[in-house]
């Protein structure tokens, strides 16, 4: 090993911490010893408020289907929340924000995002086009001094909120130093400029604008040009462009420790739970780096949906799924930061939605904006389940009460 010098060294405490970066990032079974695990047994708290009297019933209705399906995926706790018509109608939470201590979950819980983060980070971006401060098409060489990695010149801020950009995922990045430190995530970065030293030395997958390929340092990457377009840092961007005008208050870089109304996190292994191991995200804050509420989620889910704060056009743009110069749609029908979809809800009819769900360490969220119904759905859980559907099938009956109580009509019995 002392012959290879410090590369040598990197390979070997990538290969040592690898099983465990395999286990976090596809939940398989975890490489630990039998001790140190906890039981959820008992009959778990649940708790709602309701801002708007027409939607009580349903607000009823859909406590008991979380709570039943917090159990049926076997998560610690579950919150979730709606709004409509620009503002914050209900919310709820079942469960337990902590196992050990026996502390329940409230709406005021917050939860590892994941990569819903890169839906804040699109709408912050939108404002930025909205008010002429960046130019989605415009080479980044126009927006950095000095391209910290050059194959990155030409490529374009709609490129990398699209994931069209040829920048690798976290597997694939090459850049060994880097790469350990998504591995171990114990390195705090306070700006996105100085976190691409996690991967600029990594090359393209592919020429940017060719083919697709999630990517989450590219959204990192957009983050950081951003903030030069701006001319402040990354953090001050979204807080003037989003969180302050939404309201957001309970919204923060995730803490790599415990915080106020946090909650804790957990690996399930069957009905066994294990707290998961202190992280630092901040390396992927603007594509997996926040904490949040649901009601503060669907607080930028409402905000969108007003002219006032986004102009239609820009709006219809970032909600358009974005073609490759082969003139073909991307695979996954991506947008500009978010996902839009067109799904057949049974007893409502076709519900359009821009959405973007985030899988975290012992965490998954998902929002949801319905511009047909001025709704926003937002949900979090505080464990992980095999498949995301697993956790995100239960907006189907949000969606389903409150649209129908939206409407004035009542579900069929």
């Amino acid at each position: 090993m002392l012959k290879y010098g410090a590369a040598g060294v990197l390979v070997v405490l990538i290969w040592l911490l690898w099983p465990y970066y395999q286990f976090e990032a596809h939940s398989g079974h975890a490489p630990f010893p039998p001790f140190g695990w906890e039981r959820m047994e008992g009959e778990a708290p649940s708790t709602q408020q309701i801002y708007d009297r027409r939607f009580a019933e349903a607000g009823n209705r859909v406590l008991a289907l979380a709570e039943r399906h917090r159990q049926a995926i076997g998560a610690p706790a579950i919150s979730v929340a709606v709004a409509v018509d620009g503002d914050l109608v209900w919310h709820a939470a079942a469960g337990w924000a902590d196992l050990a201590s026996r502390t329940p979950a409230t709406p005021d819980t917050r939860f590892r995002v994941g990569s819903t983060s890169k839906a804040i980070t699109g709408t912050a971006l939108a404002r930025l086009v909205d008010k002429g401060v960046i130019d989605i098409d415009a080479p980044l060489s126009r927006y950095f001094a000095q391209v910290p990695n050059p194959a990155w010149a030409d490529i374009t801020p709609r490129q990398l909120a699209s994931h069209m950009a040829g920048v690798p995922h976290y597997g694939e990045n090459q850049d060994w130093a880097g790469l350990y430190k998504t591995v171990a995530l114990s390195t705090n970065y306070t700006s996105m400029r100085d976190a691409l030293e996690v991967f600029d030395g990594s090359p393209l997958l592919f020429a940017p604008g060719t083919d697709f390929s999630y990517s989450s340092l590219g959204t990192v990457l957009l983050g950081a040009t951003m903030a030069e377009a701006a001319g402040k840092p990354y953090v001050q961007v979204v807080e003037e462009e989003v969180l302050a005008p939404a309201g957001m208050t309970a919204t923060i870089v995730a803490p790599a420790g415990g915080a106020d109304s946090l909650a804790t996190f957990y690996y399930r292994d069957e009905n066994r739970y294990r707290v998961w191991r202190p992280v630092d995200l901040s390396h992927r804050l603007p594509g997996g780096g926040f904490a949040s509420t649901p009601s503060d989620l669907v607080r930028m889910g409402a905000i969108v949906l007003d002219d006032s704060y986004l102009t239609p056009e820009t709006r219809e743009a970032f909600w358009t799924p974005q073609r490759l110069e082969s003139g073909e749609v991307n695979e996954q029908d991506y947008a500009i930061g978010w996902r839009w979809r067109e799904w057949d809800v049974d007893g409502v009819g076709v519900a359009r939605n821009a959405n973007h769900g985030g899988v975290s360490r012992g965490s998954q969220s998902w929002l949801l904006v319905f511009p047909d119904y001025q709704m926003a759905i937002a949900m979090c859980i505080n464990a992980r389940t095999p498949e995301f559907h697993d956790f995100g099938m239960l907006y189907e009956d949000v969606f389903r009460e409150f649209a129908l109580a939206a409407t004035g009509d009542q579900p069929a019995l």
